[in-house]
């Protein structure tokens, strides 16, 4: 039981973690970019296989794609440009 609960108190630790501009915690936008990007290569794989009238529209696959670029460049160049201190 003790087990258990130290599991559940780190996830929500770590899932609260996302929320928290800290350099220290997982990055929303990473997940974000992550998550567009994944769904995005699935989606395309899976159209690849199907007919022409059944497929999603062009500027649904562009925003997807420049989300996921965004989210992750974005902390690319976050990373990159921050301020040392």
């Amino acid at each position: 039981m003790y087990l258990l609960k130290k599991y559940f108190e780190s996830s929500i630790l770590f899932l609260s973690g996302f929320f928290v501009n800290s350099p220290d915690t997982p990055s929303m936008k990473r997940l974000c970019g992550l998550l567009c990007t994944i769904f995005l290569c699935a989606t395309l794989y899976h159209n690849s296989f199907s007919d022409e009238k059944i497929m999603p529209s062009t500027p649904l696959v562009e925003s997807v794609a420049l989300l996921a670029f965004g989210c992750l460049g974005l902390t690319s160049a976050e990373s990159i440009f921050k301020k040392k201190k």
